[in-house]
């Protein structure tokens, strides 16, 4: 029961091992890893972390829990060069394992924390003893090689029992709003990003730099991870001026400031019970704790009272905070998720956290310069989390993972320092969230309106401009809609100036509101 100069239950999870993978296709030796594989060579790497007999290790797992890929996360998507019908089950092959269970996770990058956390409580209450959470991309290998006369075969069939959890896009995304064009996670964050511009009355140029100043100091941790799939540095102007290359994606996005999914990457984290890893041999200076951890999840889009702030993602980094019974002040390290800069200047705000706060807010180099692999990202983070923690025994790290539209997130708050199995209050806090009265929809609104946030997705086919508004008389006076626009005019409003707060035109129109000048 003895541990680390304290007393735990011997149920008590910790992680013992932690492993990152990956290779860029101009590497010398570059070997067209598939996702399992690379997913493998992650788990490989975290069973020689425990410094315990890697073989032993990897018999004990009881759980196996794969992130969900890419090119499997929903019913439309292509896997151009196969994949397997049982990613845990190929992942555990190769490394020698033989889990009871396999599990398949939703769609999210909430998912590799939320999983640590899961199983931890899993083993905590003594359902298993050894579980490991595995995941990763091939994105770059499978775009450079797809179509090609030699492209590999990456399809496996190894069968066996799996708890496929489907794909979880519930409250993600719906018809309309792909109709209107937000048909990517760039363009929907980007209608969070300009209300908070909005709120903070900035001009278009200077949060531009805002985001450049916040993401830059990411571009200098990626330059030195030997993992980062960008290891470029770069200063606030050239990450928010337009090149050729830095070209608009959603505005206010430049390529340089989202999630560059173009990765080949594989992350796992091992977490045993003190009585398994004791009894693997684990040295206890290997053992991380799980102080602290919250899930809460953001209500659907259109439903949010403020589309500037996410509420639920600051309650939970503060709710995780609270059952580690630290501040953040107390947080050595931190690795904030980073897919979009709102991801993280919405934890700066509610939080109070200064956007240049010199313990640096990302571990990585974050989701556009490290790169954003799939829902993997926040295994990269953990990982880096535990090495540095182990260096510095007693100290405290923090590791938030966002999934969807600023939809689901995951925080785990990490230390040396032993601590039994502490529960959370998610569920009640959630509660809570779902409390606040939602805006009133419009689903085919017609009349004057003014704008409450916008974007203009930049695709090839052109512009399209998509609006979220409030209409301002009539019996619907106040309620939400979602319209759009191709037309010259009304993207001439969109692109200049301050937008945020026009009046114009909405109309029911052939499946979509459009939306026009007032």
């Amino acid at each position: 029961m003895s541990s680390g100069g304290g007393t735990v239950p011997g149920s008590t999870p910790v992680v013992i091992g932690v492993g990152q993978f990956s290779e860029r296709i101009d590497d010398p030796g570059y070997r067209r890893l598939s996702p399992v594989e690379l997913a493998a060579a992650a788990a490989a790497a975290a069973l020689a972390d425990t410094e315990a007999d890697p073989a032993e290790v990897a018999s004990a797992i009881e759980v196996l829990a794969a992130i969900r890929q890419f090119e499997i996360s929903t019913p439309f998507s292509v896997a151009p060069l196969g994949h397997s019908d049982n990613v845990p089950r190929s992942v555990a092959r190769r490394i020698g394992a033989d889990p009871a269970r396999a599990v398949l996770e939703v769609v999210g990058g909430q998912g590799p924390q939320h999983l640590v956390t899961e199983l931890a409580g899993l083993i905590a209450a003594g359902g298993a003893e050894v579980a490991l959470v595995v995941g990763s991309e091939a994105i770059s290998t499978v775009r450079r090689l797809a179509g090609t006369p030699d492209a590999p075969d990456f399809t496996e069939t190894v069968g066996g029992r799996l708890e496929d959890r489907g794909y979880g896009l519930e409250g993600l995304s719906s018809p309309e709003q792909r109709a209107h064009g937000l048909l990517g996670a760039p363009s929907q964050y980007a209608l969070f990003e300009n209300a908070r511009r909005a709120r903070l009355a900035q001009t278009r140029e200077e949060y531009a730099l805002g985001m450049g100043a916040l993401f830059a100091p990411f571009t200098e941790v990626a330059a030195a991870n030997p993992h980062a799939a960008a290891p470029t540095v770069r200063d606030a102007a050239e990450l928010a001026t337009p090149t050729a290359r830095n070209r608009p994606i959603a505005d206010p996005y430049l390529r340089y400031l989202v999630a560059r999914d173009q990765v080949n990457q594989g992350a796992a984290v091992l977490v045993a019970s003190v009585d398994a890893a004791r009894r693997l041999g684990v040295p206890e200076d290997r053992w991380v704790y799980l102080h602290g951890h919250a899930d809460l999840r953001e209500r659907e889009l259109m439903e949010r009272p403020d589309l500037s702030v996410s509420p639920a993602s600051v309650r939970a980094v503060q709710h995780a905070l609270e059952v580690a019974g630290i501040g953040l002040a107390d947080v050595a390290v931190l690795d904030l998720y980073s897919c979009f800069p709102i991801a993280v200047s919405n934890l700066c705000d509610g939080l109070g956290l200064a956007p240049d706060d010199p313990r640096g807010l990302t571990l990585t180099g974050g989701l556009p310069f490290f790169g954003g692999a799939g829902n993997n990202y926040s295994a990269h983070g953990i990982a880096e989390a535990v090495a540095r923690l182990r260096a510095a025994p007693g100290t405290f790290g923090l590791v938030g993972a966002n999934g969807g539209a600023l939809s689901k997130y995951s925080a785990g708050v990490y230390s040396t320092t032993p601590t039994a199995w502490r529960a959370d209050r998610s569920a009640e806090i959630q509660a809570e969230l779902d409390a606040v009265p939602a805006p009133a929809y419009a689903p085919h609104p017609r009349g004057p309106a003014r704008i409450e946030t916008y974007t203009v997705v930049h695709g090839k086919q052109g512009r399209t401009g998509v609006v979220v508004g409030r209409l301002v008389d009539g019996p619907d006076a106040g309620a939400r809609f979602l319209a759009r626009s191709t037309a010259e005019p009304m993207l001439e409003v969109l692109s200049t100036g301050e937008p945020i707060g026009a009046t114009v035109l909405v109309a029911p129109g052939d499946g979509v509101n459009e939306v026009t000048p007032g």
